[in-house]
């Protein structure tokens, strides 16, 4: 694939020793395992060729730091420092439900991935959409919700109604909830009275932790709706995510969290410093204040630093899954000095990185939690780690892939 911009990795780093410094808590077995592509030189006749070599690892994160650090040294595969397939890679495995064309489409041409399964043309995922009824309240589509999941709601008859109409996207048929239900807490009772009822054979992972069902940001609430079941319902969910920094002889290091090994979700998996979904009632301001305190013991007096810097979003379908996902992005500069300890249970230990070796991270593997990747490529382009070259239409395509 033609590089489409420059990544300023090596040359900030190559001359420089950085002390990594690694803080961990009680360590736990990890489940089944995969393959996941560690890079290896290869020589095919005269020219020397990058390939990869496999690694088993598990799934769900049983990769050690030693590991991460050795995938993320510039040494380990020189070449590839302009190779941006990696980032786009991430990109698009957040993004399955996007309306926009492929990455392939954008930047190259199709080929088979890493493994061994073609690409989806774009026609697969309009597809993909069409199998999803609107859900609708009081006239505005809040969501989507696919016809199989939808069939098991038709079992609820006094909480959900499927009215035949096609005033919504052209689809015939949308979703709403009964017209009796008219109060946004007579709605989060019955809703929720049918999510306990699925939860096992449906929804696995019940968090008992509402998020907000809203037209948009900020509109007004309908009713709420349990987290785990936010994506079999299409909804809109917000969350907040930081990145935790830290400056030493002129170069950035980011506090990287390994997510412990009992989570139910990405267990064992990179992560930022802190992090979270944004429930019902609470601002995102104060949000990040609890996390931070919660995933790293950031003390409110630093935390409250911490600057806005803007969102990122991405559309993902994954069976009757349907993931809208806006993420608000925050920068927090921390002083040398400090060392995060997570209070929760929820992060397994912490290490502070170069930023430019977090960047060969995403590029070379998968193991950060899917959406971390998108928030960090935001980071890189506006510190600068990306730089437009001679193509800025593709720049500002590859900027735009962070912001679905």
């Amino acid at each position: 694939m033609a590089c489409i911009c420059n990544l300023r990795l090596s040359h900030k780093i190559r001359n420089s020793v950085v002390s990594s410094l690694c803080f961990y808590r009680a360590s736990h077995g990890f489940p089944k395992t995969c393959a996941t592509p560690f890079p290896s030189r290869s020589l095919n006749h005269s020219s020397a060729k990058l390939k990869c070599s496999t690694l088993s690892v598990s799934v769900t994160g049983a990769f050690t730091w030693d590991d991460v650090v050795r995938i993320s040294e510039p040494e380990s595969l020189p070449e590839d420092s302009l190779d941006l397939t990696g980032f786009f890679e991430k990109v698009k495995i957040c993004n399955r439900g996007s309306v926009k064309p492929p990455l392939h489409i954008l930047f190259g041409s199709p080929r088979n991935s890493k493994s061994g399964r073609k690409k989806e043309p774009f026609g697969c995922l309009q597809e993909k959409q069409s199998e999803f009824l609107p859900f609708v309240m009081e006239d505005q589509i809040v969501g989507y919700i696919h016809n199989v999941f939808a069939d098991h709601l038709r079992r609820f008859q006094d909480v959900f109604v499927f009215p035949e109409d096609n005033c919504y996207g052209g689809r015939i048929g949308h979703a709403t909830l009964h017209p009796m239900l008219r109060k946004p807490e007579d709605r989060t009772s019955a809703v929720g009275d049918v999510i306990k009822s699925l939860a096992e054979e449906l929804i696995p992972g019940i968090r008992n932790e509402l998020y907000p069902v809203t037209s948009s940001f900020g509109a007004r609430v309908f009713f709420s709706l349990e987290r785990a079941a936010a994506p079999y319902f299409g909804i809109k969910a917000y969350g907040v995510h930081m990145n935790g920094y830290v400056e030493r002889d002129r170069q950035k290091l980011l506090w990287i969290g390994k997510r412990s090994p009992a989570k139910a979700t990405y267990p064992g998996m990179l992560d930022h410093l802190a992090a979270g979904g944004l429930p019902h009632g609470i601002a995102c301001g104060e949000n990040l204040v609890k996390e931070c305190e919660e995933e790293a013991g950031i003390p409110r007096s630093i935390a409250d630093k911490a600057i806005p810097v803007g969102a990122v979003s991405y559309v993902d379908i994954d069976g009757y899954r349907y993931k809208r996902d806006v993420l608000f992005c925050y920068d927090l500069k921390l002083p040398e000095s400090f060392r995060p300890e997570n209070q929760d249970g929820e992060v397994d230990s912490f290490k502070l990185i170069p930023v430019t070796h977090v960047a060969n991270i995403i590029r070379r593997t998968q193991f950060f939690k899917p959406n971390c990747s998108l928030v960090i490529m935001d980071f890189l382009f506006r510190h600068g780690y990306f730089s437009s070259g001679q193509n800025s239409f593709s720049y500002l395509q590859a900027v735009s892939w962070t912001r679905t």
